[in-house]
């Protein structure tokens, strides 16, 4: 179990400077969501961070940052470079910079050796390596993985914590250990609590006209950002502890919802889908789903959800025109009149899944994805989109932008289908 070092330090000369290491990260074949995740983290703690660096896997280039950035800053976390292959050299490359030798951990080979026998692997000199530590080191237990991370103080008033590069791994230890060593060491003069508002159906500069005059306010700082789909406003709030600060943010968050009204649809971890399947397992109502262009995206998305199967009950990928007739039921006149892509299709597709699956209420969706099968009445980005339930059928015809290409659109579909079913259980309710 990690022990950790009393090195306490006042926030107010404290800087922590996030150090991500990996080649793939420079090469752009992963995203970096380790700097934003852990940059969250520090401000939720009140920690000052101005800086963060991305360097590949290259132990003279590692070595001189590490040197730098202790001239800089008092804390670095890094993430990645921990495993047991050659490319991974954190480890060795910290304690280079403080010219440290490495000292085999016994204790914590012994623990590596365990769980690669557990897991079917047998130990290597590779994985040997994953043991060796500055000497004075306290090192992170990995409750998940083979490479441990560490806490280590090479110089007065510097310290370094590293972690492993997978996502999973380094946030279980930095909740068990990398928070932990922050709330015993630096004495917080404030903290930064944040709650996220998720509104759909409106575009990013739309919304900000309309809280224009709220989104100049000092503290707490609203910023609203997009994502495919949806906007979403971050408001932040500074103050001496997180009773204090969630009541700046109440009224704030109050006043923001009351002008968005309905197209807010959750907070936080909220999804669209989670919040969808606790709509309808509230009314005690069940979903399916019969899909054409989407292929799959819909039930996947209501499936992410843990425990969404007392509400959904399954759905139909019908993607090719038979499928739609012998399995939906789909009159083979009504897709030779009015193509598979019509208000007429996807109503019968709807109406076919709510009796098949016995369900309250089923939503189907028919487009045109891209980037081929376009014609004059029937572009691009064109998405028919069917409810069924207990007050008869809707249908909504979107067009999306056929530059946002196929998959895109194929989530956008996914998006408004939802949306739509929420808003309708909102106005029945």
């Amino acid at each position: 179990m990690t022990k950790f070092l009393q090195n306490s330090m006042e926030n107010k000369n404290i800087n922590v400077e996030i150090l991500c290491i990996g080649t793939e990260l420079l090469l752009g074949n992963i995203v970096n969501s380790n700097a934003r995740w852990l940059a969250e983290q520090l401000s939720s703690l009140g920690i000052n961070h101005y800086r963060q660096t991305v360097i590949g896997d290259n132990f003279t280039r590692l070595k001189q940052v590490i040197k730098e950035a202790s001239n800089r800053c008092q804390v670095v976390i890094t993430t990645g470079g921990l495993g047991p292959t050659p490319d991974d050299l954190t480890t060795e490359a910290i304690a280079s910079a403080f010219n440290t030798p490495l000292i085999k951990r016994e204790d914590i080979w012994e623990e590596i050796e365990k769980k690669l026998i557990i897991s079917g692997k047998s130990p290597s000199k590779n994985n040997e390596t994953q043991a060796y530590f500055p000497k004075k080191s306290v090192t992170i237990d990995n409750p998940t993985g083979t490479a441990p991370g560490m806490i280590w103080s090479p110089l007065k008033d510097f310290t370094i914590l590293t972690f492993p590069g997978v996502p999973s791994e380094m946030k279980k230890m930095w909740k068990a250990s990398g928070e932990t060593w922050f709330k015993n060491n630096i004495q917080n003069e404030a903290i930064y609590l944040s709650r996220v508002l998720k509104i759909v159906g409106i575009s990013e500069s739309s919304l900000a006209e309309d809280i224009d005059d709220i989104i100049f306010n000092q503290n707490p700082t609203v910023a609203p950002y997009a994502s495919l789909g949806e906007v979403k406003l971050r408001i932040t709030a500074k103050a001496s502890n997180y009773i204090e600060a969630e009541n700046l943010i109440k009224p704030i968050e109050s006043e923001l919802c009351k002008r968005v009204a309905s197209k807010c649809y959750g907070t936080d971890n909220d999804t669209l889908s989670s919040v969808l399947i606790n709509l309808l397992r509230e009314r005690k109502e069940t979903l399916s789903v019969a899909e054409s262009c989407t292929g799959g995206l819909l039930g996947a998305e209501l499936t992410s959800i843990s425990g969404a199967s007392d509400v959904f009950l399954g759905g139909v990928i019908a993607y090719n025109n038979s499928i739609k007739e012998n399995f939906l039921g789909v009159p083979k006149k009504l897709i030779e009149n009015h193509g598979a892509v019509s208000q007429q299709v996807v109503e019968s597709m709807a109406k076919a899944s709510l009796k098949n699956f016995g369900s309250t209420w089923s939503i189907a969706i028919s487009g045109l994805a891209g980037p081929n099968g376009a014609t004059e009445d029937k572009p691009i980005g064109l998405v028919h989109i069917a409810i069924a339930g207990p007050f008869g059928i809707q249908t909504k015809q979107q067009l999306f932008n056929a530059s946002k290409g196929r998959h895109n659109i194929q989530k956008l579909s996914v998006i408004y289908s939802l949306d739509r079913l929420r808003l309708l259980l909102l106005a029945k309710s």
